[in-house]
């Protein structure tokens, strides 16, 4: 299992380089840091435009992101970046955040076989399922208690 934040496990924090200097951009600009996602269970998402499945499950995750326990961030399999990733993700009306893959990679997360693949980390930072194929908010939501 694998700690992502401050108070995480120290091989973790040493390989991260301090927590407080990890930071991240979504796909609108916005920050992000370890600080955010304490104390929240997070939601990671891999899509894809051309994936009919990720297509279907994106208001599921719409949904699951309005819920204050829950952070979800999505990231785009073809690494889409820049305006060209703010207009997919207005195109296909994400209302979660999308991260780059240096976001991913930082999580230590391993580039998905199929698609879509979700992962869900606890609260304490731990990776706690690895999830292929489409999700619904009524499935990850019972994998949140």
């Amino acid at each position: 299992m694998k700690a992502w934040f401050c108070g995480g496990m120290l091989a973790v924090i040493l390989a991260l380089g301090g927590c407080s200097e990890q930071q991240w951009l979504d796909h609108q600009g916005n920050s992000l840091s370890h600080a955010d996602l304490q104390d929240q269970w997070v939601v990671v998402n891999y899509w894809a435009e051309w994936c009919a499945p990720c297509l279907h499950e994106l208001p599921e995750f719409n949904r699951l992101a309005e819920r204050p326990e829950v952070t979800v961030l999505g990231v785009n399999y073809d690494g889409v970046s820049g305006d060209a990733l703010l207009a997919l993700a207005q195109k296909m009306d994400i209302q979660f955040a999308v991260m780059g893959q240096d976001f991913a990679d930082s999580l230590g997360l391993e580039r998905p076989q199929v698609l879509p693949t979700t992962y869900v980390f606890n609260p304490q930072g731990e990776l706690q399922h690895s999830l292929p194929g489409p999700q619904t908010e009524r499935s990850l939501l019972v994998l949140l208690e």
